[in-house]
């Protein structure tokens, strides 16, 4: 089935670019309810599925409202107000949702699928359970986002300015016609040959919000809900080597500006691990991998993720282009 979105010169002007962090909160969970990732995502899923396993979260809130395939809920892809929102920030949007909307968009859950009782009660009352649906989010993504989220951002932000550049030396047209093999740009319209993705004017507003994502590789996803603009989310340039072992060629150097045992920890942390786990690989006492974790998150070279009884550690980007050759 093809679809096609119509630009004015005013839709073109209002053309734009955001990083979304909800729209790879629901990508991903849909990568992780099909159980059959692409080999560009095994890594990242081997490790975060049995985070979400235990923590019940593949059977909760998002489970209602993202099934593995078709449509899911609008509701939870909010227009971003700037080009890089916050999570909390559309966490706050979601919260706000008016209630119409979500029951209309329950609705159209339903007609696909059984949502669930969940989803009944979230009908029946969107003030009372909106909060319980973004509170679950946040804890998704303290496991399954948050310790990856440098180098996922990296790679969304790098698209988003490319493209901005493409944009300034070529124009629109061209830029929208590179986006995805099932989007072509033709003749002041954009075309997609897409099942379950489909755009028209008269079903949203004007402009066009363009959200590079990570996790929706292969295909491309649409949200229409007027009189918002839609948005098209379409597989950022670099995902290949998102989930790659970052180069560690200068540890010599880095060993001797902060220790050979931090900067061993730094380069463990190219998977995010706990203080146990590090200790293991790294054949140091718990206690001494404790201290030198405090040490390297004060200077913002790793972060901490609450995963159940234990915190997961993650390397930043800073520590990232520190080791880098």
């Amino acid at each position: 089935m093809e679809s096609g979105l119509s630009f004015s010169a005013a839709d073109l002007a209002q053309t734009r670019f955001a990083v979304s962090p909800m729209w790879e909160v629901v990508t991903s969970y849909r990568l992780l309810a099909r159980r059959s990732e692409s080999a560009v995502h095994r890594r990242w899923a081997e490790q975060v599925r049995p985070r979400i396993a235990r923590a019940g979260l593949d059977r909760g809130w998002l489970g209602a409202l993202v099934p593995a395939h078709g449509y899911l809920a609008d509701f939870l892809n909010p227009t971003p107000a700037g080009p890089f929102p916050t999570l909390g920030a559309e966490l706050d949007a979601i919260r706000r949702t008016p209630a119409d909307q979500v029951r209309n968009e329950l609705r159209m859950l339903g007609r696909e699928a059984d949502a669930g009782p969940r989803a009944r009660l979230l009908h029946d009352h969107p003030p009372a359970f909106l909060p319980k649906v973004a509170d679950e989010i946040e804890a998704y993504w303290e496991l399954a986002l948050a310790p990856y989220w440098a180098r996922i951002q990296q790679v969304l932000e790098a698209d988003v300015f490319h493209r901005a550049r493409q944009v300034a030396e070529h124009g629109s047209a061209r830029v929208l016609s590179e986006l995805h093999e099932t989007v072509r740009w033709d003749d002041g319209t954009l075309r997609l040959v897409r099942r379950h993705c489909a755009l028209s004017r008269d079903q949203a507003g004007s402009g066009l919000l363009l959200v590079p994502s990570v996790f929706v590789w292969p295909a491309v996803l649409t949200r229409s809900v007027p009189p918002d603009p839609p948005q098209l989310a379409y597989p950022a340039r670099g995902i290949g080597t998102v989930w790659e072992p970052r180069t560690t060629g200068a540890t010599e150097a880095v060993a001797a500006v902060i220790g050979r045992s931090r900067t061993l920890l730094l380069t463990e942390l190219d998977t995010p691990a706990s203080t146990t786990q590090l200790a293991a690989q790294c054949g140091l006492s718990a206690a001494g991998v404790s201290q030198h974790l405090i040490a390297l998150r004060n200077a913002g070279l790793v972060t901490a993720h609450r995963s159940g009884r234990s915190v997961l550690y993650a390397r930043t980007a800073v520590a990232d282009r520190l080791l880098d050759p």
